[in-house]
Order: C-alpha cells, then structure tokens, then sequence
C-alpha cells in the first residue's frame, strides 16, 4: 500500500518512490532514476514459474514466502519488483517494501529489454544492499550465475556462468540444485 508523503520539505526519493506505487494494474520499477514498467512475455514466464516449482517444497520447509514483492533501497532512486524473492513468512504481515538485504534469495530472469539492467546494475544494487543470494538467469546468453558474500563493492563470490542444461547449486539455507534444462 503506498504511502502519502508530508510534503514539508520535499524528499525527491521518496516522492519518485511514491508514485511508482501509484501507477495502477503495472509492474513498475525505479532504476538509476528512471521508472520502467515492464511486461514479462511467456517465454520469460515459463522460466520463473519452473524456478518455482523447484524452490516451493524447500521454501515452505523454511517457513518462507516466494513472490515479486517490492524492494526498497534507501537512499538512492531505485526501487525494485524482482521477479522472484523469498522472504521469511514473518517478514510479510503487514510489510510493504522490504530490503534486499531481508531476502534470502533474489531472482532475476532477463529478457531483450532488460538484459544489462540485471546483469550490471541490478547485481551491483542488490550486493550493496545485502542481499544474500543473487540468481541471473540470463536468457540471451542461455546461462546461470549465481552470485553470493554480498558488499559495497559487489558480490565476493561468483558461481558460474553455467549453461543452460547445468545444476546450480543453491547454497543454505535451500541446499537443492536447480535444474535449468528446461530453461
């Protein structure tokens, strides 16, 4: 639920980030500045939903909860709608956006439009905002990255790329491989 702003002194960061949350029946992000609306295609979406699929057992085993929620970054212009997140269940009642650092995993699938938005920027943000787990699936490339130790600078460890075909492990707490073969 979007939040109205006391318009005292005006917060241009939290007023840009306000009204994203007003643009309606769209998914809307804020990246470097700029508001971006995306429409994920089928293809994008059957990649997600087979993540899914493979991650529901293990995420209801952790007593979490696996969506698109958004994620705030505080103290910049970006605000994000990452195409899968999994969170812990306790997180979400009553919660609007969450930081990445509250994840436990953050996905991002690419498409045509958005391919070095996830690969570049996107990677940097959500290391430099904690979140633990970063998954690209880059679709032009047909490859997994999965990148982890998060820091101000980036992700300390890079697992991959691995081709399309090739298990990903995904490190605690998941401890599962992810079959990308049908990716």
């Amino acid at each position: 639920m979007a939040q109205p702003i006391a318009y005292g002194e005006v917060n241009h960061e939290a007023a840009l980030k306000y009204a994203v949350q007003l643009i309606d029946h769209r998914w809307a992000q804020v990246i470097e500045g700029r508001i971006v609306l995306v429409s994920p295609m089928w293809d994008h979406e059957k990649v997600v939903a087979q993540i899914r699929r493979q991650l529901d057992a293990r995420v209801d085993e952790l007593d979490c909860l696996m969506g698109s929620g958004n994620l705030d970054l505080p103290g910049s212009v970006n605000w994000y709608m990452p195409v899968l997140a999994v969170i812990p269940t306790a997180l979400a009642e009553g919660a609007g956006a969450l930081l990445p650092k509250q994840t436990l995993l953050v996905v991002e699938v690419t498409s045509d439009s958005n391919a070095d938005t996830d690969r570049i920027i996107k990677r940097k943000r959500y290391a430099q905002y904690g979140a633990p787990l970063y998954l690209l699936v880059d679709r032009q490339r047909k490859e997994c990255t999965l990148f982890s130790d998060p820091h101000d600078l980036g992700y300390g460890e890079v697992h991959g790329p691995y081709s399309f075909g090739t298990a990903v492990a995904l490190p605690a707490p998941f401890d599962l491989s992810l079959d990308t073969t049908g990716f």
